[in-house]
């Protein structure tokens, strides 16, 4: 019998497609989200076809103290944890100074603050308990680039690069392997992209399906790997163009773009 997944931005795209992977290999599930309909829907959805238990947990991970109110959740439901995926995020494209300031505490508390917490609690947990476990984070290829209207989306993702990769050399020799997931763009709502350039994305290799992802990701985490970037090549080759891009033009692509027309 396996020990709970624990999965957050379960109701939709990759969070749902790691799920619905971890389902299949007969892992119970308790999904958190905040959309509350959906993700209902998601739980049951998946019981039915995997014939595993599922737990759909409403909650807001970009609260203060989410990371507090879940790992209580679960240790009041007996529920024992033994993979934890930090997957929820929120993506938009806008300069900081044109960002108010409570989604910029939005932004932090949901990629830095709940999942630094989340993968302490129950790393030390696990720890604690002698139990072997497995941490998944979801981090993106932006956390290694610097891009125009996204400093608070690559910044904080960049942080949990560093983290998963650092608390790991804590963890591993105890039992507790952090796998970090690096993709580049994946064809989910996330980026708002219209449904012909995501069908043009996937069929040419640029744009990874959450399907796809899924797989390589529950693959890579049970291989107890340190790091994966899913389609490394082209985003490895995209990392190193935008790099070479001299700073001078990018602030005068964006003084273009700044002024009306």
């Amino acid at each position: 019998m396996h020990d709970f997944a624990l999965v957050t931005g379960a109701s939709s795209g990759i969070g749902l497609a790691i799920s619905g992977e971890l389902a299949r290999r007969g892992y119970p599930l308790l999904m958190v989200s905040n959309e509350e309909a959906k993700l209902a829907e998601a739980a049951a959805s998946l019981q039915a076809e995997y014939h595993v238990k599922t737990i759909a947990l409403y909650m807001d991970l970009a609260q203060k103290d989410s990371a507090h109110k879940l790992f209580n959740y679960s240790e009041t439901n007996n529920l024992k944890i033994g993979i934890v995926v930090n997957n929820a995020g929120i993506y938009f494209f806008k300069d900081v100074t044109n960002t108010p300031p409570e989604r910029i505490e939005t932004v932090i508390n949901l990629h830095i603050l709940t999942p630094a917490l989340l993968c302490r609690l129950f790393a030390q947990q696990m720890i604690s308990e002698g139990r072997r476990g497995y941490i998944l984070n979801i981090a993106s290829i932006a956390a290694r680039m610097m891009m125009l209207g996204i400093a608070l989306y690559s910044s904080t993702k960049s942080f949990l690069r560093c983290f998963s990769r650092s608390m790991r050399l804590e963890t591993f020799d105890h039992g507790v392997s952090i796998t970090t997931i690096s993709p580049g763009a994946a064809a989910t709502g996330l980026y708002n992209m219209s449904p012909r350039y995501v069908k043009l994305g996937v069929r040419f290799g640029y744009i990874i399906t959450p399907e796809r992802l899924a797989s390589l990701a529950v693959k890579k985490m049970f291989q107890r790997k340190a790091e994966y970037i899913p389609d490394g090549f082209i985003n490895r080759l995209f990392i190193l163009l935008v790099a070479a891009i001299p700073e001078a033009l990018v602030r005068r692509i964006k003084k273009k773009m700044d002024t009306p027309h």
